[in-house]
């Protein structure tokens, strides 16, 4: 994009017709500089030969005597530019009002502008712009932003009956830029609403959203995965020295739903088409959790920023629902995503078949036809996922063609 702008400021590339307008501008302005320098020298010249009279002669004489210093300088100022300096000039503010003042200005703002200049003024926009940025960007040097540029996703599915099986999702996240936090927050929601506003709506930068598609099921399956998630992270201290604490059961304090509009936005506020939410309508799909990751860290450390982090979480989900899914929560590169989904068949009978579908930027990399569990390959995704972006493998009874 910077270059683009940078050939655009260089009359390389525009809109059609832009080149032409160019070139006319640039005759035009060595015709009135040659018309400035032949008056100049006409000037000169009659200065020089010119004998007045006194009266109307002399005041004449005097104006040219005056002019044509202003007349040459203004068209050998124009000439010079033209010739030797515009080039240069408009290059030179091309390098400075590319990266550089793009760095200097707020990642929100930088986007905003772009976005506004491409799709037109629009609410909806601010969508756009916290999917891509993974926050807010209200800090320099997106100090508020999460995003993992090294991502590694794991989907496990065990049968625990004929109805419910645990779906353990194991995700390490690499952070670009040290996150500057030292709490982990937990969403859980059955609301298929809230689960698509909490992405944009929380300001806090490191989280997890679990969502669980049975309401019915929604409050034992929290229960069963607070118990289960563990979490591993490596970090620096205030000193800035690196530590690594490995994976460890967490103790995760549920949120009293009176301080929820400290972690969500639109129980303070509307957030665009969103109305302002009350936490009372909320209180049967909607659950918060946190974690102090010092407590994690041990004693002698303390948490100054996160680096890397990894979860495994698992799920009480039942079988019928037919499918499970994964879901970026901040911009995350992933290279593949893998699958097990062996002891789904609780009876071993291998009657199920098995389908991804991926909803990414790359749509080639989702798997083209039904499989067995044993036959299920890893995704090969290689590429960006933005809140909103995931993986979803789904799964049936073979078909019996008789």
């Amino acid at each position: 994009m910077l270059g683009a702008e940078r050939q655009l400021m260089l009359g390389q590339v525009g809109r059609p017709g832009a080149q032409p307008h160019a070139s006319r501008s640039r005759r035009r302005v060595r015709q009135i500089a040659l018309t400035l320098i032949s008056l100049g020298t006409a000037a000169l010249v009659s200065v020089a030969v010119w004998q007045p009279t006194p009266g109307w002669q002399a005041a004449l004489h005097r104006l040219l005597e005056l002019a044509f210093p202003v007349l040459l300088l203004t068209g050998g100022t124009l000439v010079g530019y033209e010739t030797y300096l515009r080039h240069r000039l408009v290059e030179e503010l091309a390098r400075l009002s590319s990266s550089r003042i793009v760095a200097a200005q707020l990642p929100q703002q930088v986007m905003k502008t772009f976005l506004d200049s491409i799709y037109g003024a629009n609410e909806a926009n601010r969508d756009v712009v916290t999917g891509v940025l993974g926050g807010e960007g209200l800090l320099p040097q997106g100090g508020d932003l999460t995003i993992s540029t090294d991502t590694k996703v794991d989907l496990e599915l065990r049968a625990v009956d004929h109805k419910l099986y645990h779906l353990t999702t194991s995700v390490t996240y690499s952070f670009k830029e040290n996150v500057r936090v030292d709490r982990f927050i937990v969403f859980a929601t059955c609301n298929a609403l809230l689960r698509d506003s909490i992405t944009s709506g929380c300001r806090l930068p490191l989280f997890e959203l679990w969502f669980v598609p049975d309401s019915a099921l929604f409050q034992d399956s929290v229960d069963d995965m607070v118990t289960a998630v563990r979490l591993g992270i490596s970090y620096l201290d205030h000193d800035g020295r690196h530590y690594a604490a490995p994976s460890h059961k967490l103790a995760l304090r549920e949120v009293k739903f009176q301080r929820w509009a400290d972690y969500l936005s639109f129980f303070r506020e509307d957030m665009g088409p969103l109305a302002k939410q009350s936490a009372h309508d909320h209180l049967g799909d909607l659950r918060i959790f946190e974690c102090d990751l010092n407590d994690i860290a041990g004693d002698e450390h303390t948490v100054s920023a996160i680096q890397r982090l990894s979860m495994r979480v698992t799920a009480l989900q039942r079988i019928n629902d037919g499918g499970c899914y994964w879901q970026a929560p901040y911009p995350c590169y992933v290279d593949r995503i893998t699958f097990d989904a062996r002891e789904l068949d609780i009876d071993g009978t291998n009657d199920l078949e098995f389908y991804i579908d991926s909803f990414i930027f790359r749509s080639n990399t989702a798997l083209a036809r039904w499989v067995k569990a044993e036959d299920l390959p890893d995704l090969d995704v290689r590429s960006w996922l933005l809140p909103g972006h995931g993986v979803q493998l789904r799964w049936r009874s073979k078909p019996d063609w008789g």
